[in-house]
């Protein structure tokens, strides 16, 4: 097995960035040309933010030796990942509407309107703020009904679609990040969904689960960026940016998957 930390710094006279120990395991599944998650669950899993083995700002020392390793050790085995590259024009769902398509469709803003009469194949459905936990979640359960929020895309599919649904009786909830962005984009959604009650748009990731999560997984998830007072419209969503800036920490979605699992399927069910 080849020390990566040890060849990085042989080959560019740098040492290895802190807890570059996180990534062997990452490493030695590419190496085995073993199928990944989406980028940001890769990054989660070894101990980092979401975007740090996809934006170079994010932590730039542990960004420069994933790439290096990329490049230099591990060429002749691509790295086998699902794509979370969905943001765009479109609505992605998956197991939402009745479609001999595979599942998850994308919808177009010109589709849109004649959805109103393809009949739905779902009850409930579960909105989730980030394109990669989607696609983990729906590779992991290929059933569940899933609306793919893709972050801060408010595209005009999506605007119209998913009002379109709530008022054709399918129940939804919403899950995203737990910091200030993500509660922001959280208030959007509510302000798409006037008739839906916060409490139940909001069911899975009420404000007492919201400080059981930073409780239990924000510790060293410290960014004044991602915890600052931001303004939001919705008192419930008030009450958890409350939290997340006078704890000073933050969750990622891609942090909370086994939690979401055992939610999600109990709300399902109900």
């Amino acid at each position: 097995m080849i020390d990566y930390q040890t060849a990085y710094q042989q080959a560019t006279g740098h040492p290895a960035p802190e807890n570059a120990a996180n990534l062997t395991p990452l490493f030695a599944a590419i190496a085995a040309d073993q199928d990944l998650p989406p980028r940001g669950q890769q990054s989660v899993d070894a101990g980092f933010t979401a975007h740090t083995l996809s934006d170079p700002q994010e932590n730039p020392a542990v960004y420069r030796y994933y790439q290096w390793v990329l490049a230099n050790c591990l060429v002749a085995h691509p790295v086998r990942e699902l794509t979370a590259q969905l943001v765009g024009t479109a609505f992605v769902s998956a197991n939402v509407f009745q479609t001999n398509l595979p599942q998850p469709i994308t919808l177009n803003p010109w589709q849109a309107a004649a959805m109103a009469t393809i009949p739905l194949m779902a009850t409930k459905a579960v909105i989730l703020e980030n394109n990669g936990v989607f696609v983990w979640l729906h590779h992991r359960h290929p059933t569940w009904p899933l609306i793919d929020q893709a972050g801060n895309n408010f595209n005009a599919a999506y605007c119209q679609l998913l009002p379109q649904l709530v008022a054709r009786g399918l129940t939804v909830t919403y899950l995203g990040d737990l910091d200030s962005p993500g509660i922001q984009i959280a208030d959007r959604v509510q302000g798409l969904l006037p008739q839906v009650a916060a409490d139940d748009l909001f069911a899975l990731q009420a404000p007492q689960q919201v400080v059981e999560w930073l409780t239990l997984y924000g510790e060293g998830k410290t960014d004044a960026r991602r915890t600052r007072q931001v303004t939001v419209q919705t008192p419930l969503l008030r009450e958890e940016l409350r939290v997340i800036h006078t704890l000073g920490n933050f969750v990622e979605q891609e942090q909370l998957i086994a939690a979401y699992e055992a939610k999600i399927e109990r709300w399902l069910r109900e």
